[in-house]
C-alpha cells in the first residue's frame, strides 16, 4: 500500500523545512525605557495641572453651630486671650493653676537658601510663674569655691569624681556650670551632656559662681522644634493680667 510511504515522505519534508527552534526574548531594555518615559510624561502632566481652587474662607459665622474649617481662624490680643482662658477654666472646672502655653513661629530662612539651625536657650522671665527651682551642678576643685556654691543653693558640688556617676546616670541635674580651671578634665562629659556642657556661650562657664547659680536656678529653658517653632509655657491661668 502506498499510503505509509506517502506519510513518511510528508514527515521528512516537514522536518527539513522547519529546522531547529530558536528562542527569541523580548527587548527588556527597550520596555524599561518606554515605562520610564511614560512615567515621566505622566508626572509632567500632573505638574502642569492647575492646583485645585479652594473656596475662600468666610469671615464670621452667623449661626451658633457651624463648620470651623469654612471660616477664618479668629485672632485675639494677648490680654483678651488670657481672659478667655480664665472664663473657659471656670466653665470646664479645670485646675486654676494650669500652665499657659505659646507657639512662636520663627523665620529661619537666610540668604542663598540656607536656614538657621534649630537652637535652644535660657531666659529669665520678669514674673516667675513656678515655685520650682532648677537643680544646678557646679564643677570645681577649689574648696572655697565649693563652699560658695553650696551657700548660694547649688544642688551638687564636686570635681572629677562626679564624671563617673554622671556617665552612669547616677547623678543628673537640670543645668551644669563650671569654673575655667576644671574644664580640661571635663572633656569625657562633652558627648554625654551635649548642649548642657558648660560653655561661655551659654554663660555656664565662668568664675562668678553666685551669678551663674542665680541665673540657672530661676531661668526658663526653651528650644526650637519642628524646624521653626518654639513651644513653651509662659504663665499660669491664675496669674493676673498685669503680670
Amino acid at each position: 500500500c502506498g499510503r505509509p510511504r506517502r506519510c513518511l515522505r510528508r514527515c521528512l519534508l516537514l522536518s527539513r523545512s522547519t529546522g531547529p527552534a530558536v528562542r527569541v526574548d523580548p527587548p527588556r531594555a527597550g520596555a524599561a525605557a518606554a515605562k520610564k518615559d511614560a512615567r515621566r510624561s505622566r508626572q509632567e502632566k500632573e505638574k502642569e495641572k492647575p492646583p485645585p481652587r479652594r473656596r475662600p474662607l468666610m469671615s464670621k459665622p452667623v449661626d451658633d453651630v457651624y463648620l470651623t474649617w469654612l471660616y477664618r481662624r479668629p485672632c485675639y490680643q494677648l490680654e483678651q486671650a488670657v481672659g478667655m482662658l480664665k472664663r473657659f477654666q471656670e466653665l470646664d472646672f479645670t485646675h486654676p493653676k494650669q500652665f499657659v502655653y505659646i507657639n512662636v513661629f520663627l523665620d529661619m530662612a537666610l540668604q542663598k537658601k540656607k536656614k538657621v539651625d534649630p537652637f535652644s536657650s535660657n531666659v529669665t522671665l520678669p514674673h516667675r510663674f513656678s515655685d520650682e527651682v532648677n537643680k544646678v551642678l557646679v564643677f570645681t576643685e577649689n574648696e572655697q569655691e565649693a563652699e560658695v556654691a553650696r551657700e548660694h543653693g547649688a544642688a551638687i558640688v564636686g570635681g572629677v569624681e562626679l564624671i563617673k556617676w554622671i556617665l552612669e546616670d547616677e547623678i543628673q541635674a537640670d543645668f551644669y556650670v563650671a569654673v575655667p580651671a576644671i574644664m580640661p578634665k571635663l572633656i569625657p562629659l562633652r558627648n554625654k551632656l551635649k548642649r548642657k556642657y558648660p560653655t561661655t556661650r551659654r554663660n555656664s562657664l565662668g568664675s562668678d559662681i553666685p551669678k551663674m547659680l542665680q541665673f540657672f536656678k530661676e531661668c526658663h529653658e526653651y528650644a526650637v522644634e519642628d524646624e521653626n517653632i518654639i513651644k513653651t509655657r509662659i504663665a499660669r491661668v491664675s496669674c493676673v493680667e498685669s503680670s
